[in-house]
């Protein structure tokens, strides 16, 4: 990866629904030539995926919720099948493995507190093997950022 494609993707994060023409405008490219590299990078499995991002204020009622989860025992099988559970429930957007205090830290969003006990009875309850976790409830989400650093 080059200097180049480091500015297509700096562009491309920013606004994903410019058009080839005018991404190549902004890089200093052919259009040929900026779509190959785009081609290429898709390919590269660099650009996983484009997606549009919603405002969730404009979409009814939305809780943003941070969850420790501690598991009971330290053994990759129990961790997996947590792991398995979590990444399939809806309401999970983020899951990270984490060091610390706790085992995993999830990113949650559920309209109400009930949708969020239903989550908690059916994910959280359900694993015999989680000791405990804390819920967190976002008052308000400050800074929201999808973009990955982009290194030299």
């Amino acid at each position: 990866m080059d200097t180049i494609d480091r500015r297509i993707l700096y562009q491309l994060q920013r606004d994903a629904s410019l058009t080839n023409q005018a991404l190549a405008d902004e890089i200093g490219l052919s259009p040929s030539a900026c779509l190959k590299r785009v081609k290429r990078l898709r390919d590269a499995r660099i650009i996983e995926r484009e997606v549009a991002l919603l405002n969730p204020d404009t979409m009814g009622p939305c809780l943003h919720i941070v969850v420790e989860v501690t598991m009971e025992r330290d053994n990759k099988l129990l961790y997996q099948r947590f792991l398995t559970s979590a990444l399939s429930a809806p309401e999970v957007k983020q899951c990270y493995q984490v060091t610390g205090e706790c085992d995993f830290v999830l990113i949650v969003t559920v309209a109400d507190l009930d949708e969020y006990d239903h989550f908690c009875d059916r994910v959280l309850y359900g694993d015999d093997n989680l000791r405990k976790f804390r819920t967190l409830l976002s008052r308000k989400r400050h800074k929201f950022d999808t973009s990955v650093p982009l290194r030299t």
